[in-house]
């Protein structure tokens, strides 16, 4: 390890996986950044990780239901740190319960197209010169295996919206997001790579949108700090990944065509 710990930014750090992977990272010596919209509940995460022996774990608090947040949010990370060695994009929304309303974010857009999508494109965007700086440098983006194509004429499931849909279209478009921006930057510099950390794991999301988990947490924990830890993965880039396993995403996020229409909307959407 470097004299100065390694720093990772995990957003959605308060709960579930995020939390999680912050106290495994910690133990491995990363000094960690907590992103989450309640700022009781980061305070509460920060004061955590520091009682397990991290130096200077570090809350920043943002609602992704605003984009204007998402920018003050990394405009304060590249103001107040030094360097970002790594970007876990986890925070989300799951499908809701069944038969939930559509939901509308403060810019206009379908919430969970917004803050599962739309503010990890943007949050990456807007902090890539840190962790240029900072290389070599990792992005992970925590998607799922649930992927269903995004209807260009309809991105904001105006007709027939479905929670489910919903959620399962916001995490193949992060997923084709991820692909795209692996094409442009140098592996060498930074990496970006999307994964399915596991099925209907022991989360709040799980448990409020099916009522109760099939697997334990603990698998997509390790599952993701992987593609942060392992340096078997230095300058492995552009691939999705199921668990530990590399996998195939959805048709749209890998036909090169559809990503490219797809990122144009994201930009446009975002104001990228």
């Amino acid at each position: 390890m470097t004299a100065t710990p390694p720093t990772v930014l995990i957003t959605g750090a308060t709960d579930g996986l995020g939390r999680a992977l912050a106290d495994t990272l910690a133990d491995e010596g990363w000094r960690v950044l907590v992103h989450g919209r309640s700022e009781g509940r980061v305070d509460a995460a920060v004061r955590a990780l520091a009682a397990r022996g991290e130096a200077t774990p570090t809350g920043y608090v943002a609602d992704f239901a605003a984009l204007a947040e998402v920018r003050r949010l990394a405009s304060e990370v590249r103001s107040r740190e030094v360097r970002l060695d790594a970007l876990v994009n986890n925070a989300g929304i799951g499908p809701g319960s069944p038969g939930g309303r559509r939901e509308i974010s403060a810019d206009g857009h379908e919430l969970r197209l917004q803050v599962n999508h739309l503010a990890a494109h943007l949050l990456t965007r807007e902090l890539l010169p840190l962790l240029r700086a900072s290389a070599p440098a990792r992005i992970v983006h925590v998607a799922s295996g649930a992927q269903q194509p995004v209807d260009p004429d309809d991105p904001m499931l105006e007709r027939g919206y479905d929670g489910s849909r919903a959620y399962a279209r916001s995490k193949l478009a992060m997923i084709a997001d991820a692909l795209a921006l692996a094409e442009e930057l140098d592996p060498a510099e930074v990496t970006v790579n999307a994964l399915h950390p596991g099925s209907l794991m022991d989360t709040k999301i799980v448990r409020e949108s099916y009522g109760a988990a099939q697997r334990p947490l603990d698998e997509g924990v390790a599952a993701t700090a992987r593609l942060v830890l392992d340096d078997d993965l230095a300058g492995v880039t552009g691939r999705y990944v199921d668990g530990t396993v590399e996998a195939a995403p959805a048709a749209q996020a890998r036909d090169p065509e559809a990503r490219s229409a797809l990122l144009r909307l994201t930009r446009e959407l975002a104001g990228t």
